[in-house]
């Protein structure tokens, strides 16, 4: 059973950011999302209903455009798709700023 760290020496909701590696490691084990989003589109659902095998659905992104990645539903990241061993992967381009106000 982890031990638990006295409350009183926990920063109140708010207050200060963890500054240093040994106050972070408290979150290092706790899960995240990560979603790569290709694209979105648009349609009625009359259209949805006429899809089937083979349809194709046209995203809004162009080829080459990079592409969002959200880490529990927040944008955090863009970049382009790669294959790694067969698989889908993601190379970040870019790192968004956060606006902490």
């Amino acid at each position: 059973m982890p031990e638990m760290e006295d409350e009183s020496a926990m920063p109140e909701p708010g207050g200060r950011p963890p500054t240093n590696a040994k106050e972070l490691e408290a979150v290092y084990d706790i899960p995240v999302q990560v979603s790569a989003i290709l694209g979105k589109a648009n349609m009625q659902v009359s259209q949805l209903l006429k899809l089937g095998r083979g349809a194709v659905i046209e995203l809004d992104r162009k080829v080459g455009e990079a592409i969002d990645i959200y880490v529990n539903n927040r944008l955090v990241a863009r970049g382009e798709v790669v294959v790694v061993e067969n698989r889908l992967g993601v190379t970040m381009t870019e790192i968004i700023k956060m606006d902490r106000n």
